[in-house]
């Protein structure tokens, strides 16, 4: 009964991740004005995150190769996943703290960095694989297979927090500054800018709070099973594989919904014949004027 319960929660969870994440992708594909170079980031996190979804989704396949297949397949794009917010949060401090303007030509290096290191962890947690854990081929039942995998996905993955939390709170400290300067000169056009600027980007430093909400049960989770093993503790289970599964839904929201997004949205609405229109509801009528 509890494994069902898991596995239902899992896929109800990664569906809503899936649904958020294609939608970030069907935007970029369709509305030619996002297809700038930080929502070209975005749209390969959207990317990642939607096919870390769909294997995880899946769910308890037999075992053989297709089992082989989903778990390697999920542990690479869920590495792939959080290693796109690093470039995010990389192209962002170097842009506002270093004013440099190459972050176009990092491209290929972003590339090579995210699917390379996501090749190179799935292909080293081969080590001690000995699969069948359940709903979820792509987590392991061996003792070495469990320190590889800590070694593998979690490891990186609180390296990535913590670059992000340093990256995010050098950026808006930088920005506080700008704006206390702007107020000190009596600046009414850099004050505005700066307001601006840290109306934009003071969420950004909840970013990597996504992360931490996504994977800190499951961290424990697997501490835990890794200590004691045998001894499963039901609920961290539940939020474990609940809180894991949204991250693309997490993502797609944050990252993903911003106001280029809702601007370009709202125009295509304003487009619908007027009997349609009249179904939306007031308030995304509302917000599209204001956009």
């Amino acid at each position: 009964v509890k494994e069902r319960i898991l596995t239902a929660v899992n896929a109800g969870a990664s569906a809503f991740s899936l649904g958020g994440s294609a939608f970030i992708v069907l935007c970029y594909i369709l509305f030619k004005e996002l297809r700038k170079f930080s929502f070209k980031l975005v749209f390969f996190l959207a990317l990642s995150d939607m096919f870390c979804s769909l294997f995880n989704i899946l769910g308890d396949p037999s075992k053989g190769f297709f089992c082989f297949a989903q778990g390697y397949s999920t542990h690479f794009f869920c590495v792939a996943s959080f290693l796109w917010t690093t470039t995010i949060a990389f192209t962002l401090h170097r842009t506002v703290v270093r004013h440099k303007t190459d972050v176009e030509d990092l491209g290929p290096v972003f590339h090579l960095y995210v699917w390379g290191t996501s090749l190179a962890m799935t292909v080293i947690r081969s080590i001690g694989n000995d699969y069948g854990l359940g709903a979820w081929c792509w987590l392991q039942t061996g003792r070495t297979g469990k320190l590889v995998h800590l070694a593998t996905f979690y490891a990186p993955l609180w390296g990535a927090i913590l670059f992000n939390g340093f990256t995010y709170f050098q950026v808006i400290r930088m920005l506080n500054n700008a704006t206390r300067m702007a107020v000190g000169m009596s600046d009414r056009s850099r004050q505005l800018d700066a307001r601006l600027d840290m109306k934009a980007l003071n969420r950004w430093g909840y970013y990597p709070l996504i992360l931490i909400g996504s994977w800190a049960f499951g961290t424990i989770n697997r501490i835990h099973d890794f200590i004691e093993p045998g001894h499963e503790i039901f609920w961290l289970s539940l939020l474990d594989v609940g809180m894991a599964a949204l991250m693309g839904l997490f993502n797609s929201i944050a990252y993903g919904l911003n106001s280029s997004v809702r601007r370009a949205v709202y125009e295509r609405l304003d487009l619908w014949p007027e009997r349609l229109r009249r179904w939306l509801p007031s308030h995304i009528k509302l917000r599209g004027q204001q956009e």
